[in-house]
């Protein structure tokens, strides 16, 4: 085997819904005021005992179930996330426990926003290096834990969910290189900080770096693939606010792509944003299997990460 590939996804969203009116209700703000400054009209809250891990299970048990595979032949489970209260045992390794996987190795990542992307590819190089033949590879965070639901700069961006991957060895490569890398020194301008831990971020600085430097770099990792921008079947950049998702594909060029938006709907996910947003549009029928699309996700550290795939 040369490669890896996506073969399945999967997501998961609690049940409760909080509209802009709701938070209307909470703090001062409007329907208007949130759809014209980030574009999100509804976001999922997570039951106060409902964890990471569950979520992060409940997505990867619909990814296991398309996938056709078989809880035993799953040797890799990594989760990222960034709002796990519990060290240990790991939500990798109760996510394993849940499904009733027999021995997987389990990690968690926590690269905020850009976790997913992180991981998967951290997924494809362990299957590249003969480490692993079949990998589970979940978002999963319940930002709402982490949301100080006084500050009405912040408190209209947050959603919980997760979304799930298997990813499994190929003779022909479906997951392509991976483009990484972070800004340290403006690490601070995203941060889940505190006891008990509370998201905070300077909104311009993260705006004005998302939509002036991400476009050449979402341009390399298609060079990196071989795939040029207008040649992309969909885009799923990291569904942190509309007003950075539009940009950013407008200036990247994809031109014949469709472009995820599901921060509409569900707000900001962190680490759940990518694989809930491929999951429905692969559910949706919206992008061929087989198709190329651009996953991209960038945020908390200053951190991006993004990779060409095949759609499964």
């Amino acid at each position: 085997m040369t490669g890896s590939h996506v073969l399945a996804l999967g997501h998961y969203q609690p049940a409760k819904v909080l509209g802009n009116d709701d938070l209307a209700a909470m703090v001062d703000t409007s329907d208007e005021w949130i759809r014209s400054r980030v574009g999100i009209r509804t976001r999922h809250l997570a039951r106060p005992d409902e964890t990471v891990d569950e979520m992060a299970a409940a997505a990867a048990a619909k990814a296991l179930a398309h996938s056709g595979l078989a809880p035993s032949d799953i040797d890799l489970v990594l989760v990222a996330t960034c709002t796990a209260i519990d060290r240990s045992p790991n939500m990798a390794a109760r996510v394993a426990a849940r499904l009733g996987l027999a021995h997987p190795a389990t990690m968690d990542l926590n690269v905020v926003c850009a976790g997913f992307t992180h991981a998967l590819a951290t997924a494809d190089h362990t299957i590249r290096a003969g480490a692993a033949t079949a990998a589970l590879v979940i978002g999963a965070d319940k930002f709402s834990a982490a949301t100080d639901w006084t500050d009405r700069s912040t408190c209209v961006l947050t959603g919980d969910g997760a979304g799930a991957a298997v990813v499994v060895a190929a003779e022909r490569p479906g997951v392509g290189p991976v483009v990484w890398g972070s800004v340290p020194e403006m690490g601070g301008a995203v941060r889940i900080e505190g006891t008990p831990p509370r998201f905070a971020q300077e909104g311009q600085t993260v705006y004005r770096w998302a939509t002036t430097h991400l476009p050449p770099i979402a341009r390399k990792v298609c060079e990196r693939a071989g795939t040029s921008p207008e040649e992309l079947a969909g885009v799923v950049l990291h569904q942190a606010n509309l007003r950075i998702i539009e940009p950013v594909a407008q200036k990247l060029g994809a031109v014949n792509a469709v472009i995820a938006r599901d921060v509409v709907e569900s707000g900001n996910t962190s680490a759940a944003s990518i694989p809930l947003a491929l999951s429905k549009l692969v559910e949706r029928g919206e992008v061929a299997s087989g198709a190329p699309v651009l996953l991209f996700g960038f945020g908390g550290n200053l951190s991006y990460a993004g990779q060409v795939i095949h759609c499964p």
